[in-house]
C-alpha cells in the first residue's frame, strides 16, 4: 500500500474468531521524536523497534537534510549521528512531510531558532492541514514564515538569526505545538516556558529529559507550566520504542466486535497521556487485561489480552479525556456502533483539523452503513445497534486519512454486510503490516 500513490480500495467481509499474537508496530509519535532528537544530540544515538512507515521514513530523510547521518541496520534497528541544539544545516531542497502533521510541526520547531531558510510541503491532505497553530507561536522567537492562504503548505520558514526566549500558553491542546514550542525553545538563549490547560502526551518531555535538557514541569493556576533551559548540550542515547497505543486500538478493537475472538496485543505503550481509549473501553465493559505491567525505554508498557464482548454499553466519554485519545475516536466510533445504547463523545472538535474532517468522515461512513450518528462543531454521537448490528454495505470515503481507512475496515469485520474504503494507501504512513497482521489474526480482507 502506498500512500502517495494510486488509490487502492479495498473490503473487509465478515470474519469468524480473531485468534494469536498482534505485534503491533513501534509508536509513531515516539519514533518521529527518536530521530529529531538523535539528530540534535552530539554522537550516535541508537534506536530500536522505530515504526518504518511512510511518516517516519519522511522525518528520516528530512534529518538527513538538515545535515545529520541517519543509518537503518535492520528491522527496526537505526542509527543517528546528530549536529548538536543549533547545528542543523540549511537544507539544499524542498522539504517533502508527506502525510505527516506530527513530522513537519516538530521539524520546523526545530529550526525555527537557527539562521536558515527552509521550505516544506506535503501530500494532498498535509496541504489542507493548518499550520499557523504553529507559526504563530514560532513567531514570537523571532522567525518568520510563507505559506499559502491560510497558513497551508508549502511554506517557507526563516529562522530567527537572534532568538528570544518565549512564554506561550496553548489555545489548544495540542502535543504537537508544545513540542515545536519547545524544540525552537532548545536554541533559545534563557527560559522558554510553555503553558497547557489540559495535559497531552508528554514524549517530549520524557525524551528531552532523557537526552538531558534541563527541564521541568508545575501545576499552577494555569495548568501545567513546562519550563526548558535552552541551548544544551544534548546527549545521544539508547531508544527503545515501545508499541503503539494508536495502532493497537485497531486489532484491539476488532476482537472486540469480532464474535469469538481473543487475541494477545505484546508491549503497548500505557503512557497516562495516551490511554484514554483504553479506559474508555473498559468503562464500557471491553473485555481487556492489562498483563505484566512494566517500563521499557522510559516508558510503561503492557501486554492487552482482549476478547470479544457482547455485553458493551454506550457511555458519555469525558470531554476532558479528549487530548489522551484524540486519534482513536474514529475506531471508537466503530465500537459504539456495535455497543447496545449511544456514545457520546464531547470535545472532539481538534478532529475536525487532523488527516481529514474525522468527525464528518466518520458520520458519513456509519450513517451509510446504517449507523444512526448525530454531530455538531464539538460533540459525536453514535447510537449503537448491539453486537453484529451494524448492516454494513457501504464504501466509506477516507479522504486519503490512514484511521478512517483502518476504522472502517475493522467495521467490516463484524459488519452484516461487508464495508469497502475508497483508498486503503494511507494506511502505509502510519500501520504498513496493518493488512497482513490482520489477516493472520483471521480477518478477511481483500483488495478490489
Amino acid at each position: 500500500m502506498s500512500g502517495h500513490g494510486e488509490a487502492q480500495p479495498m473490503t473487509a467481509r465478515k470474519s469468524g474468531p480473531l485468534s494469536g499474537t498482534a505485534a503491533v508496530p513501534g509508536d509513531k509519535s515516539i519514533s518521529h521524536r527518536a530521530l529529531i532528537f538523535g539528530a540534535m544530540a552530539v554522537g550516535e544515538t541508537r534506536i530500536t523497534g522505530l515504526l518504518e512507515g511512510q511518516d517516519v521514513l519522511d522525518t528520516a530523510k528530512a534529518m538527513r537534510a538538515f545535515g545529520a547521518e541517519v543509518t537503518q541496520h535492520g528491522p527496526g534497528q537505526w542509527s543517528v549521528h546528530g549536529v548538536g541544539v543549533g547545528g542543523f544545516r540549511e537544507p539544499a531542497d524542498v522539504i517533502d512531510c508527506g502525510n505527516s502533521g506530527t513530522g513537519v510541526r516538530l521539524i520546523m520547531g526545530t529550526m525555527a531558532t537557527t539562521a536558515m531558510t527552509a521550505t516544506f510541503t506535503g501530500d494532498a491532505s498535509l496541504r489542507k492541514r493548518p499550520m499557523g497553530r504553529v507559526t504563530d507561536p514560532l513567531s514570537l522567537f523571532g522567525t518568520q514564515a510563507y505559506g499559502r492562504h491560510g497558513g497551508r503548505l508549502p511554506m517557507t520558514v526563516v529562522g530567527a538569526a537572534n532568538p528570544v526566549p518565549v512564554r506561550y500558553a496553548l489555545p489548544v491542546a495540542s502535543a504537537q505545538v508544545k513540542s515545536a514550542v519547545l524544540l525552537a525553545g532548545l536554541n533559545a538563549p534563557g527560559e522558554t516556558v510553555v503553558i497547557e490547560r489540559e495535559p497531552t502526551r508528554d514524549h517530549s518531555e520524557r525524551m528531552l529529559l532523557g537526552f538531558g535538557a534541563e527541564l521541568h514541569v508545575e501545576k499552577g493556576t494555569e495548568g501545567h507550566v513546562i519550563t526548558l533551559k535552552g541551548r544544551p548540550e544534548l546527549r545521544p542515547q539508547s531508544v527503545a520504542v515501545p508499541r503503539d497505543p494508536s495502532s493497537a486500538a485497531f486489532p484491539v478493537c476488532a476482537a472486540l466486535i469480532v464474535e469469538g475472538s481473543d487475541i494477545l496485543v505484546p508491549g503497548v505503550s500505557q503512557n497516562l497521556t495516551r490511554n484514554g481509549l483504553y479506559i474508555t473501553l473498559v468503562e464500557m465493559g471491553a473485555e481487556i487485561e492489562f498483563q505484566n505491567p512494566r517500563e521499557e525505554g522510559g516508558e510503561p508498557v503492557a501486554n492487552l489480552r482482549v476478547r470479544f464482548s457482547d455485553r458493551m454499553q454506550g457511555i458519555e466519554v469525558p470531554p476532558e479525556r479528549a487530548p489522551s485519545m484524540i486519534d482513536e475516536y474514529p475506531i471508537l466510533s466503530v465500537v459504539a456502533s456495535f455497543a447496545h445504547g449511544k456514545t457520546v463523545m464531547r470535545g472532539v472538535k481538534e478532529l475536525r483539523v487532523k488527516e481529514s474532517d474525522r468527525i464528518d468522515a466518520m458520520a458519513r461512513g456509519l450513517e451509510a452503513c446504517g449507523i444512526r450518528v448525530e454531530e455538531d462543531e464539538d460533540t459525536l454521537i453514535v447510537h449503537g445497534m448491539g453486537p453484529g448490528g451494524m448492516p454494513g454495505g457501504a464504501t466509506a470515503a477516507t479522504h486519503l486519512d490512514h484511521r478512517i481507512a483502518m476504522s472502517f475496515l475493522v467495521a467490516g469485520m463484524a459488519a452484516q454486510k461487508p464495508v469497502s474504503v475508497d483508498d486503503a494507501s494511507p494506511i502505509l504512513t502510519s500501520f504498513p503490516i496493518f493488512e497482513g497482521l490482520m489477516q493472520r489474526l483471521g480477518a478477511t480482507l481483500e483488495r478490489d
